[in-house]
């Protein structure tokens, strides 16, 4: 059952990125093109705004790579180890520059009187999804490093 979940979750993943890569590449560009055209006086963004979707991508996939090693760490029975704990530091690290990226991204909107309300909610939707996945993460790395230790005590002991 253990390994159908894993596997489950696996797919779930590879799913997701194939999603995300699917809208950048055939959803954004003509969105951005559209936006352009429907409100000209803010084309001058439409590059800018392209560019700092895609980049907040690479933390996003790299989050996700470092999700499939720790599933790949459960099916080994090294879930209690310090690769898993580092493969967390790294989905809260990447949570965390996608946070930035999208902090940024929205208050150099706002600065340009740019940031339409819709445009505003999807971002902060954005930003609180990654913001509970680093605090997650932050959660789950602690209480991995102290059931390691915990187990490390254990097995000091006679």
């Amino acid at each position: 059952m253990r390994r159908v979940a894993v596997q489950i979750l696996k797919v779930a993943i590879f799913v997701i990125g194939i999603v995300v890569l699917g809208l950048c590449i055939f959803a954004l560009p003509p969105l951005a093109s559209s936006s352009a055209e429907m409100f000209p006086e803010f084309s001058y963004l439409q590059y800018p705004i392209l560019i700092g979707l895609y980049a907040t991508t690479i933390p996003f996939f790299y989050a996700l790579y470092q999700a499939l090693n720790l599933l790949t760490y459960m099916e080994k029975q090294l879930a209690f180890s310090t690769f898993a704990v580092r493969s967390l530091a790294r989905i809260k690290y990447s949570a965390i520059v996608i946070s930035l990226c999208y902090i940024s991204g929205m208050f150099y909107l706002l600065t340009q009187s740019a940031l339409h309300p819709s445009i505003a909610i999807v971002g902060l939707a954005i930003l609180f999804s990654a913001i509970v996945i680093m605090l997650f993460a932050a959660v789950l790395q602690e209480l991995l490093k102290n059931a390691m230790k915990i187990q490390s005590e254990n097995e000091l002991t006679i």
